[in-house]
């Protein structure tokens, strides 16, 4: 997901003093690759359980965590990479500017129901549509149960911006872009506003050219 447009608190690569520094609890050290574009097919289809926690994975998560870093973004699923499986990375604060990092892989997102339910109808941007920032309306509390890189059991729970990253990346990896849900009119508008910056991000983005 893309750092909240216009929002000078939301830096993927600027640290709360009360969470250390960026990376901390992550995989570092991996190649930055190119972010996959929501034209491709592998964003709009659901991806594969992890089923190897092994050193291939912990290659991709720090590939994924190097590309989320460079773009900057606030979190980045694997087929935003072109890799069809059900993890994703982020560092993400919420509502009470905590930072939080961390690894899913095969995500459980469970929402509030009821009287406890509550939109958020802020701005959402993605990186495999950048420069485009549309409301979308999420609810502003989110718990995300699965595991981590290594296979052990993780649960998240969101407020504010890190609610809507825990949305924002689970429906990824199920094959949903936040354009779906949006209305027709709020979707043409989005894809007009893309193609306004369009040249400020080449294929190979953020990659360095020739990747």
């Amino acid at each position: 997901m893309s750092e909240q447009a216009g929002d000078p608190g939301v830096h993927a690569g600027t640290a709360s003093p009360r969470t250390g520094s960026p990376g901390d609890g992550l995989p570092l050290g991996g190649t930055v690759r190119p972010i996959t574009r929501w034209d491709e097919p592998v964003m709009h289809r659901e991806c594969a359980d992890v089923t190897s926690f092994d050193a291939g994975l912990a290659t991709l998560v720090a590939d994924m965590v190097a590309t989320m870093y460079a773009a900057p973004g606030v979190g980045l699923a694997a087929n935003q990479i072109g890799v069809a499986l059900k993890v994703f990375v982020f560092d993400c604060p919420d509502d009470d500017e905590i930072r939080h990092r961390g690894v899913i892989c095969n995500p459980v997102l469970e929402l509030p129901t009821g009287a406890d339910r509550c939109l958020d109808e802020a701005d959402e941007g993605c990186l495999s549509l950048p420069g485009a920032y549309a409301e979308c309306a999420r609810p502003d509390r989110a718990r995300v149960r699965g595991l981590d890189h290594t296979g052990a059991p993780v649960t998240y729970h969101g407020s504010g911006l890190f609610a809507r990253c825990l949305q924002h990346e689970t429906d990824h990896l199920f094959g949903t872009v936040f354009e779906d849900r949006l209305s027709k009119r709020a979707r043409r508008r989005l894809r007009v506003e893309a193609e306004e910056h369009v040249d400020d991000h080449p294929l190979h983005w953020p990659a360095p050219p020739g990747t």
